[in-house]
């Protein structure tokens, strides 16, 4: 992965005549320092019994990289992979698992080749040789390994996993569907959801691993989709990353998986499932930037698709484009995401403008081929200015 990190004020400006703070200048980079390790960089206990560190050991000390398991995407750690139901996370779990096992190349991303352990908690043996099957065919690989049943966290699941890994050193990646399946059912609270998480974040840690836990999605619209992410805020503040599977339309097979965490960059994957159900990635941000910038043309194209007209207000129009809060389209940015990419629109044949009509903002869409458009040129571009205050006058008026 491209180094792009920015370090801040090495040299802070404090005023030409003020003097500068004392400041030790390391020569050597960190992670470089022949220096010894030390994980826990001089364990010196106050009378306090507080265990600290000055800035100088700090930096003194070389701690080891996260290990990665497949580069830019999965390090060692927690974390959540969460989506709807029947969205396809099993066979994305099983693909992952299989290429990690397999050392095969996940899309264009390197694998780093380990020993996998599937919880499929909700699954049955023949499900699986079924489902496999389907994905990979007859070449199979004896280091991923399945198992339908396990305790709870806290009946001793840590405890099972420890005797895996003992059994199996080469271990990378250990994969749990789902979180709900070794919880208690009636015990979501905060303090319940840390605590569990907690557990199985230390045995990440501990041996170096990937813990990836699978969970669901509410139901409920949200500007954020890891907002919907089901249960307490603990659940996604105590992993390390999270991602999200998000179908375009339910059954379409096209979906976004977006990626977000402490040791990776955001990004967001343009999926297709293909006839063996094996997600194939179409699209990633990090390489075309322009995916995570103005999504509306595509967007609207889709909504185009079948249809050769839309009218209706902003609200409207959100709700259709963006139903379950993914694309953070709301009502108050889509007027004005319209006039800006009318002629982007127009390019593939789309031509829309911004109205008003008994009082109400109106967006209208036309494909090129429809009748009503027949002869009606390319629609010019709206002075942006005009319309944000003809918005900001409905947004006071009308809740638009």
């Amino acid at each position: 992965m491209t180094d792009n990190r920015k370090t801040t004020v090495p040299g802070a400006s404090v005023g030409a005549d003020a003097v500068q703070p004392s400041c030790k200048k390391h020569t050597n980079i960190i992670t470089n320092s022949d220096k010894k390790i030390n994980l826990q960089a001089a364990k010196k206990a106050n009378n306090f019994g507080l265990n600290t560190v000055s800035m100088t050991e700090l930096y003194d000390t070389v701690y080891p990289p996260r290990k990665p398991i497949v580069n830019d995407l999965l390090y060692s750690g927690t974390y959540l992979f969460v989506g709807a139901p029947k969205v396809g996370k099993s066979f994305f779990m099983g693909q992952l698992a299989y290429h990690v096992a397999m050392g095969l190349p996940l899309w264009e991303y390197e694998v780093h080749q380990g020993t996998v352990l599937y919880l499929a908690l909700e699954d049955d043996y023949a499900r699986l040789q079924r489902r496999l099957s389907r994905m990979f065919g007859v070449e199979e690989t004896s280091n991923l390994y399945f198992a339908t049943q396990a305790k709870s966290v806290s009946e001793g699941l840590d405890q099972q996993l420890e005797g895996f890994i003992r059994e199996h050193p080469d271990v990378r990646l250990i994969i749990i569907d789902t979180l709900q399946m070794i919880r208690p059912i009636h015990d979501a609270t905060y303090a319940n959801d840390y605590r569990d998480l907690s557990v199985l974040k230390r045995l990440a840690d501990k041996h170096g691993i990937a813990i990836l836990l699978i969970h669901h999605l509410r139901k409920e619209t949200a500007d954020d989709v890891f907002n919907r992410i089901s249960g307490t805020t603990a659940i996604s503040g105590a992993v390390d990353s999270s991602f999200t599977l998000v179908e375009d339309r339910r059954g379409s097979g096209k979906a976004k998986l977006s990626c977000i965490g402490r040791d990776i960059e955001y990004r967001e994957l343009s999926l297709e499932r293909n006839v063996e159900n094996v997600w194939e990635m179409v699209a990633d941000s990090r390489t075309q930037p322009e995916l995570l910038g103005d999504r509306i043309t595509y967007l609207v194209s889709e909504l185009m698709r079948d249809r050769t007209k839309f009218i209706g207000t902003p609200t409207e129009l959100s709700e259709k484009i963006d139903p379950v809060g993914m694309e953070r389209i709301s009502p108050k940015k889509v007027s004005r995401l319209i006039l800006q990419s009318l002629d982007a629109l127009s390019k593939i044949g789309i031509f829309g403008m911004v109205r008003r009509s008994n009082g109400k903002r109106l967006i209208e869409l036309r494909r090129a081929e429809s009748d009503d458009a027949q002869g009606v040129p390319v629609v010019a571009p709206v002075d942006p200015v005009g319309a944000l205050c003809g918005d900001l006058r409905e947004i006071a008026g009308h809740g638009e």
